[in-house]
């Protein structure tokens, strides 16, 4: 087979066609960045570039309630500072993770009405038309794989605006507040999208972030995720549907439970398969790989050693492939344990075991 395009590579897998190769779509910390250009990886060369990864474009207008970015304090070792979602947040400088939140302003159902009126307050710079206008025309030329990020769901409810806490209290105390917070998120979420299709942008698929498990279990019960936020998963993956796109499911953690009603809203692709949360791609590929296609797998935490990850490639990617419908990835992000060194050899592998 001719060796194809980025874009055409990951339509095939979505619809687990035959390709060429497998994908391999990836997404390093900034400190694993800064080390590899230690290491020898050349200035103004893209990583991605250098070690031969496909490269698709993510696209996400802003459909928060623009609380507003103000620095508290700032130190050598950390920044705190509010957020556009009302969160007050403490940012290290020196370590690669997710933030601490400190507070969350809109933590209840009564404070939630002023963040909702403010969602639906459109102004032209939600949508990132500039950048659009700019990029858009190379990445149709390069044969770029195009998604839109539809912000809604559980995890950047909680995680980004109301607490994790406020959020599952609410799925058991208040569940109208918490359909509600789903509804507006997706609502305004798909209008702005909508926007930016009705401008003439072409997409190939929709992408969402919506971690709903951790270590060894979900955050709630398949019955809460059918009653509560399967809904909105469906309007989504129907939304895309609708416009010929196709769709992805960004969770991390232990989620399998809930993948029998994952599956059904006909969703496309299952990303990041966290297996030092629990999940077992192998297992998940025997028992949906006729409807899902996978992104991830192979745990971030073996990276630093090659034999061991070289293990784990070799038991996991043959298996995944088969069949079509994997794209190689760590089931998170490649921490700043992995070297310059160990990062060529992993790519040389992922590239020789990912030959169809």
């Amino acid at each position: 087979m001719a060796e194809l395009t980025t874009r055409e590579r990951m339509l095939r897998t979505y619809r687990r066609q035959d390709i060429d190769r497998i994908l391999m779509v990836d997404y390093p910390w900034a400190g694993t960045l800064a080390r590899w250009r230690r290491e020898g990886l050349p200035e103004g060369v893209d990583w991605a570039d250098y070690f031969g990864y496909d490269k698709i474009v993510q696209v996400c207008p802003d459909n928060s309630p623009r609380f507003g970015n103000k620095i508290i304090e700032k130190t050598d070792r950390y920044t705190i500072m509010t957020t556009p979602w009302g969160q007050t947040e403490k940012i290290f400088s020196e370590l690669d993770s997710t933030p601490e939140v400190l507070d969350c302003y809109f933590d209840d159902s009564d404070k939630w009405e002023e963040a909702k009126s403010k969602m639906f307050e459109f102004a032209d710079d939600r949508i990132p038309w500039d950048f659009l206008k700019e990029n858009y025309p190379k990445w149709k030329a390069e044969g770029r794989f195009l998604q839109l990020v539809v912000w809604f769901g559980f995890d950047v409810a909680h995680s980004h605006m109301i607490g994790t806490e406020n959020v599952l209290a609410g799925m058991i105390e208040e569940p109208e507040w918490i359909c509600d917070v789903f509804d507006t998120y997706l609502t305004t979420s798909l209008d702005l999208c909508q926007r930016i299709l009705d401008a003439g942008y072409e997409f190939d698929g929709i992408f969402w972030y919506d971690d709903m498990g951790y270590k060894n279990s979900p955050f709630f019960s398949p019955k809460m995720y059918r009653e509560l936020l399967k809904p909105y998963h469906k309007r989504a993956v129907d939304w895309a549907h609708e416009r010929g796109l196709v769709t992805e499911l960004h969770s991390c953690g232990f989620i399998e439970p809930l993948l029998p009603d994952v599956v059904d809203t006909g969703v496309e692709m299952l990303e990041r398969i966290e297996v030092k949360a629990g999940m077992d791609p192998r297992r998940l590929k025997s028992l949906y790989g006729d409807r899902l296609a996978f992104h991830g797998g192979i745990n971030a935490q073996l990276w630093d050693d090659f034999e061991k990850v070289r293990c784990e490639m070799e038991r996991i990617i043959p298996i995944m492939k088969e069949g079509g419908g994997y794209v190689f990835a760590s089931d998170h992000s490649i921490p700043t344990s992995v070297s310059f060194e160990n990062m060529k050899l992993i790519t040389e592998l992922a590239k020789k075991l990912g030959k169809y």
